[in-house]
């Protein structure tokens, strides 16, 4: 079958996408992680991801799928780096503790992808966005000045791995215009300040 890398996303402003790019180049300075910083243009923050072989009646049937989703917009707050231990130990940057509107919308596009029996991976939806790959040690949670992005929408991504260097096709965008949730706010987490 051929290769066709699907995933819904969240896709930075320039406002985000520029305060991340600075703390990703604080993080280098200061920690000497080795590897290489992911390139900015492709920073995103990855809510639900469809596989690398997305037959096409399966990519057409989320996209309209993704058409009849209603969710709130939403602020997320970039607060701590870290990393996974996988082979190529990314570092990323993601909230301490993610905003229920933003688990909200991880869940209704996988239900939307249910009713529409479009095939999705089975991963514990863990939301961050990458900033460099090929690390030489493991980041434990260090946190960072908060990085305030105003989500105003969703995007479906192709990733272009026929292109070097890679290369994402943004195929979808569809704003978030549902109603906020009732729930009052919580007080966010007492933050420290690193200096980056």
């Amino acid at each position: 079958m051929q290769l066709n890398r699907l995933f819904f996303a969240l896709w930075p402003d320039e406002a985000a996408r520029s305060a991340s790019r600075e703390a990703a180049r604080q993080l280098q300075l200061r920690l000497q992680p080795g590897g290489y910083l992911s390139s900015p243009e492709r920073y995103h923050l990855t809510l639900l991801f469809l596989g690398d072989q997305v037959r096409p009646e399966h990519e057409q049937a989320a996209l309209r799928a993704a058409e009849g989703l209603r969710a709130a917009p939403f602020e997320l707050c970039l607060d701590q780096a870290g990393s996974f231990r996988n082979k190529s130990v990314p570092w990323w940057l993601g909230p301490r503790q993610p905003p229920e509107a933003l688990t909200q919308l991880h869940e209704r596009l996988r239900e939307a992808m249910a009713r529409a029996q479009v095939p999705v991976e089975r991963m514990r939806f863990v939301p961050h966005l990458t900033i460099a790959r090929d690390a030489r040690r493991v980041l434990p949670p260090t946190p960072v000045t908060p990085i305030r992005w105003a989500v105003q929408d969703f995007v479906l991504i192709r990733s272009r791995l026929d292109r070097q260097p890679l290369e994402y096709e943004i195929l979808g965008r569809w704003p978030l215009t549902g109603a906020a949730a009732t729930a009052p706010p919580s007080s966010p987490p007492p933050q420290l300040d690193l200096g980056f």
